[in-house]
């Protein structure tokens, strides 16, 4: 990882740049180094970039929820002493930061969402049950991607590592569980702060159509699209990514 981890009281986090808090969520399986591209280039246009180690696997299963996971961000971005901040997640982390704008909507200014969990039921641990070989973890880590040269062997040897950790693996269903349980048609109408939606043409974890679907739901709401991209357009096209969301966030003057 490029980028220094922070330990402060119960937090890991990296921390760039200076300026307005854009805080960063990432995914079930994602690790914090697959934003380094958005990192380095928004510590540079003012914006100061905090993305926190989530607590996926270190909660109490009886806690491991995305209601938790949401409150234990807002518990965060009080210990950081932040008045608001702008949201920014992918793939479970997307689902945390609607759901922590959910309940605490005066502390989120603005959010971006890409190929984000909440409202299609398949978005995570699906498949990741048959533990023990290594070709069926890779070819699922590949299928992530668009082109499946960006599944690294370090990025499939992660995904192998937490199926094959028993206390990781039942951890995963039970987030998968509770992203059912916490689906969010229903909030989306009532959140009215700007929304940014970057997706993935190709994206087969969460479809072009939940897109679609957020982009109906959301009453302030722009869905942009990134061709021949699949679940992590942060990392599958990095700098188109980054040009269309510093163009929006420009647009409306965040």
């Amino acid at each position: 990882m490029a980028h220094r981890l922070k330990k402060e009281k119960d937090y890991r986090y990296i921390e760039v740049g200076e300026g307005k808090p854009l805080i960063v969520l990432h995914g079930l399986m994602g690790g914090l180094s697959n934003f380094d591209a958005v990192t380095t280039y928004f510590s540079e246009k003012g914006y100061k970039v905090i993305i926190p180690e989530l607590p996926i696997y270190t909660m109490s299963l009886i806690k491991t929820n995305v209601k938790n996971f949401a409150k234990y961000l807002h518990d965060f971005i009080e210990f950081l002493g932040f008045d608001s901040v702008i949201l920014l997640g992918n793939s479970l982390g997307g689902h945390i930061g609607l759901y922590h704008t959910k309940l605490y909507p005066e502390k989120v200014k603005a959010l971006i969402i890409t190929g984000s969990s909440g409202l299609y039921e398949s978005a995570m641990g699906g498949g990741y049950t048959k533990r023990g070989d290594y070709e069926v973890i890779k070819k699922k880590a590949q299928d992530v991607f668009y082109d499946p040269a960006v599944a690294t062997k370090e990025i499939v040897d992660e995904v192998y590592e937490t199926v094959n950790d028993r206390n990781k693996l039942i951890k995963t269903l039970a987030i998968a569980k509770s992203a059912i349980r916490h689906n969010m048609a229903k909030d989306l109408p009532k959140m009215t702060l700007p929304v940014c939606i970057i997706w993935g043409k190709n994206d087969n974890v969460t479809p072009p159509e939940v897109a679609e679907e957020f982009n109906e739901l959301l009453p302030n709401s722009e869905l942009f699209w990134i061709d021949k991209c699949g679940h992590a357009a942060m990392m599958e096209h990095p700098q188109e990514f980054n040009d269309i969301l510093n163009a929006w966030l420009e647009s409306k003057k965040l």
